[in-house]
C-alpha cells in the first residue's frame, strides 16, 4: 500500500476523517515539503471522487460529512436551496459561497451545516451532474463577444460567449446557448441556435417551450415506423377480444380534442350499473423499447399549450389509428364494472376489445341533454336513456366518494383559447359531464390498480401521499387563529378530517379560503412503483390507465396487464425494474410540462390582458405575499397588486395566517375584492392590478 492509499485509509477508518491539511500533517508530525505532498496527495484523492474536500478545508467521505444526494433549486438573488431524493429529509438553505460552483438544477452533494441558527443551512460537497447545459436566454454584444442572459432566473449567472461563437447573433435576439464550461466566475458557451427577437411574442414562446427541453420534432425513424403502424387494419387483430362493435359507446370530449382516448358505455339492469371504460389500445402499436415507444418514454407525456400540442406520440397514432375516432372500429383495453345503488363496486374486470364510437360528443352536447335541451335531445334520441344513467351513477360515485372521505378541492383550471389569431379566457365552468366522465375515469383507474395488485403486478401506481406532519401543523394553527375548530391529529391526518372540515364551511365566506390552504398544505401526486395510496381520492389503490396516447404510465400499465393474462410470472421478472424507471421518468416529465404550460399560459394570458388595462372587475384574494397580493379573476387570470399601491397602511405579513395585516386595512386569502387592469410586465409574465376596494363594502 502506497503512502496515497494508506493516506486514504486513514481517513476511512476514521482516524483522519474531517481534519484539514494542517490537521493530518499534525497527526503525521510532517513540516515543510512533507506537509505539502500530504496536501497534493489530498487533492488527487479528491479530483478522483475518493474523497470530499468542504469550504473549511477539512476532508473525509461522503458518509463521514452526513452528504445527501439531491437537486439545487437556484434564486436569482445567488443563493439557492437543496432538495433532497429522499423526501423525509428537510430542504436546506444554501449561501452564494457554500454552492461551490453549483447552479440551478444541478445534482449534488450537500450536508447540513451544525452550528446556532444553520439547522437549515448547507453546503455543497461535490457536483455529480449538471442540470442545465443548454438554455435560452437574451443576447448582447460586447466588444469581446457577448454575453446570453438567460430566461431561467433561477440560473443566476450570465453565460459568456466568445467572439468566434457567437453565430452571428445580433444585440438583443433571443438564442439558444449551450454551456461549454463551468470554470471560473462565469459559465463560458457557445450559441447554438438563434430564435429571433426578443420581445416578438411567438420567438418568447418558442423560447419558452426550448428552454424547459421539450422534444417539438420526431426522429424520422419514429415517424416512418408509426405511419407503418397506422397502416394496419383493426380488423387484421380481433383474436381474443371481445366484440363491442354493436355497444352503445360514446366519447365525451372537448370541442377542441383530437387525440381521443377514452369511451364509456352504461346502462342500468336489475338495479345495478354496468359501466365500461374503453380505452384505446396503444401497446397493440406501440412495442416495448421500439424506437417509438423509447420516443415516448423520453417525452413521458404530451405537453399542451393554446396554439399547439407536442404529443408523446406521432399524429399518426395519437389522432388516427389509435384515437377513438366516431364510427370507425378500434382496439381498446376495456374496464367493466358492475355498480350497486351504493355506489360499492359488485364486480371489476378488465380485457382486450374492440369497439366503434357511436357518438363523438362534447361535454356542451352532453349537459344539455342531462339538462333536458330539446334540440339536443331530438339530435340523439338514442343517448337521451344514456346520459339520464350515465348522470344517475355520476351522483351515486360521487357520494360515494364522498362518504369514504375524497376530498373534493374546489380546484379551478384555466382554458386559453386561440383561434383566428384570437386569444381568449372563457370563465372557468365546470359541468355534470365534466363530472362523469371524471367519476368513471377515476373508478376504472381504480379498479385496475386493485385487479393488479391482487395478481401482484410490477406496477406504475399514481401515488398521493399525506400532508406531511409539519404541513398539517401549519395548516391545523392556520385553523384555529381564523376561529375555525378543528380537531384532527397533525401526524395522522386522513381524508375524511380534510373532508369534514370542507363540509363544516360550505357556504361560509370562510370556504374558499380554507380550501386554498388545505389545497397548499397537501403532498403533490407522482408516479411510484409502491403502492402508498392516494389521499386526495381516499383511495387505497390507485393508477393512470385512461390515458395511454399522452401519458407514459398509462402505456406502460397496459402492457403489463395484457401481458399478465399470457405469462403472469414472465411478466412479474420482466417489468419489475422498469416500473421504477418509468415512475421516476414520468414524474420528472410530467414536472417539466406543467411547469411549461404555465409558463406559455402566463405569456398568453399577459396578451390577453393587454387589452384589458383599465377595466374593472371582481376577484378573489388567491395569493398573500410580503410584497403584496395576488388577486384571480372569475377566468382563473391571477394578477399582481404591489403593496406599495395598497391604501396607505403599515403591513405586516403574517404568513401563517395568510395575511397582510396594518393598522386600518387588512387583506386574507379568499377575500372578496374589486380591481382594476393597471398594466401587464411581459418580463415577468405578470398581470398588474390595482386594488379598487373589498366586495361588498
Amino acid at each position: 500500500m502506497n503512502a496515497k492509499q494508506t493516506l486514504l485509509q486513514k481517513i476511512r477508518d476514521g482516524s483522519f476523517a474531517l481534519l484539514t491539511t494542517d490537521g493530518i500533517a499534525k497527526k503525521l508530525r510532517l513540516k515543510g515539503r512533507a506537509a505539502a505532498a500530504v496536501e497534493d496527495m489530498l487533492a488527487a484523492l479528491v479530483r478522483e471522487g475518493e474523497l470530499l474536500c468542504d469550504l473549511r478545508g477539512r476532508y473525509g467521505t461522503a458518509q463521514q460529512f452526513g452528504a445527501m444526494r439531491g437537486t439545487i433549486s437556484g434564486n436569482e438573488r445567488g443563493f439557492g436551496f437543496f432538495i433532497p431524493d429522499d423526501a423525509q429529509q428537510d430542504d436546506l438553505f444554501i449561501p452564494h459561497r457554500a454552492l461551490r460552483g453549483a447552479y440551478h438544477k444541478d445534482t449534488v452533494l450537500a450536508f447540513a451545516k451544525s452550528g446556532r441558527g444553520l439547522s437549515d443551512e448547507g453546503e455543497v460537497l461535490a457536483i455529480l451532474k449538471r442540470g442545465c447545459t443548454e438554455l435560452v436566454g437574451t443576447f448582447r454584444r460586447e466588444r469581446t463577444g457577448g454575453t446570453l442572459h438567460p430566461d431561467e432566473k433561477r440560473f443566476g449567472n450570465d453565460i459568456f460567449i466568445p467572439s468566434d461563437r457567437c453565430k452571428g447573433a445580433p444585440d438583443g435576439a433571443k438564442a439558444v446557448v449551450r454551456i461549454r464550461s463551468f470554470e471560473g466566475r462565469t459559465p463560458t458557451g457557445e450559441i447554438t441556435e438563434v430564435l429571433g427577437e426578443s420581445g416578438d411574442f411567438f420567438v418568447e414562446e418558442h423560447a419558452l417551450i426550448r428552454s424547459h427541453n421539450l422534444r417539438e420534432e420526431f426522429p424520422a425513424q419514429v415517424l416512418e415506423a408509426a405511419e407503418a403502424q397506422a397502416e394496419r387494419s383493426p380488423l387484421d387483430d380481433l383474436a381474443g377480444r371481445v366484440d363491442l362493435r354493436d355497444e352503445l359507446i360514446i366519447t365525451v370530449d372537448g370541442e377542441d380534442t383530437r387525440d381521443i382516448d377514452d369511451a364509456i358505455s352504461v346502462r342500468k339492469e336489475d338495479g345495478k350499473f354496468h359501466l365500461g371504460v374503453h380505452i384505446a389500445d396503444v401497446t397493440h402499436y406501440v412495442k416495448w423499447h421500439s424506437p417509438i415507444d423509447n420516443e415516448a418514454f423520453a417525452r413521458g407525456t404530451s405537453v399542451y399549450f393554446p396554439d399547439r400540442v407536442l404529443p408523446m406520440l406521432p399524429t399518426a397514432l395519437s389522432n388516427n389509428i389509435c384515437s377513438l375516432n366516431e364510427g370507425v372500429p378500434r382496439l381498446t383495453l376495456s374496464c367493466f364494472m358492475t355498480v350497486d345503488k351504493h355506489g360499492k363496486v359488485l364486480e371489476r374486470r378488465v380485457m382486450p376489445s374492440v369497439i366503434c364510437s357511436r357518438h363523438r360528443m362534447t361535454y356542451h352536447a352532453v349537459t344539455a341533454i342531462a339538462q333536458g335541451d330539446r334540440a339536443m335531445r331530438e339530435k340523439y334520441p338514442d343517448l337521451v336513456d344514456f346520459v339520464h344513467t350515465a348522470v344517475e351513477l355520476t351522483n351515486i360515485l360521487k357520494r360515494a366518494r364522498e362518504a369514504k372521505g375524497g376530498v373534493a378541492l374546489d380546484v379551478k383550471e384555466a382554458k386559453i383559447l386561440y383561434e383566428d389569431g384570437k386569444i381568449s379566457i372563457p370563465d372557468y365552468e365546470r359541468t355534470i359531464s365534466h363530472e362523469m366522465i371524471e367519476q368513471f375515469m377515476v373508478l376504472a383507474n381504480e379498479s385496475v390498480a386493485a385487479i393488479m395488485t391482487q395478481k401482484g403486478m410490477p406496477f406504475v401506481y399514481r401515488v398521493h401521499e399525506r400532508p406531511n406532519e409539519d404541513k398539517a401543523q401549519d395548516f391545523l394553527t392556520f385553523l384555529r387563529e381564523a376561529g375555525i375548530h378543528a380537531a384532527f391529529d397533525a401526524s395522522k391526518v386522513t381524508p375524511k378530517d380534510y373532508q369534514d372540515l370542507l363540509r363544516s364551511l360550505e357556504g361560509s365566506a370562510l370556504y374558499p379560503l380554507v380550501n386554498r390552504v388545505m389545497l397548499r398544505s397537501m403532498m403533490k401526486a407522482a408516479y411510484s412503483p409502491e403502492n402508498v395510496g392516494h389521499f386526495g381520492l381516499a383511495s387505497e389503490c390507485y393508477c393512470h390507465f385512461t390515458s395511454p396516447i399522452r401519458r407514459y404510465p398509462d402505456l406502460c400499465i397496459h402492457r403489463i396487464i395484457k401481458e399478465s393474462f399470457v405469462s403472469p410470472e414472465k411478466t412479474r421478472e420482466k417489468y419489475k425494474k422498469f416500473v421504477t424507471e418509468a415512475a421516476v421518468q414520468s414524474s420528472a416529465c410530467e414536472r417539466n410540462a406543467a411547469e411549461a404550460e404555465r409558463d406559455v399560459d402566463a405569456l398568453y394570458t399577459v396578451a390577453y390582458m393587454q387589452d384589458k388595462i383599465g377595466e374593472e372587475y371582481e376577484a378573489t384574494i388567491s395569493g398573500v405575499t410580503s410584497f403584496g397580493i395576488f388577486a384571480e379573476l372569475a377566468n382563473t387570470v391571477e394578477g399582481l397588486i404591489p403593496i406599495e399601491t395598497l391604501p396607505d397602511d403599515s403591513y405586516e405579513f403574517v404568513d401563517e395566517r395568510f395575511l397582510l395585516r396594518g393598522t386600518r386595512n387588512s387583506f386574507h386569502l379568499g377575500e372578496a375584492i374589486r380591481v382594476k387592469v393597471a398594466g401587464v410586465d411581459w418580463g415577468t409574465r405578470r398581470v398588474q392590478f390595482r386594488f379598487l376596494e373589498k366586495s361588498g363594502d
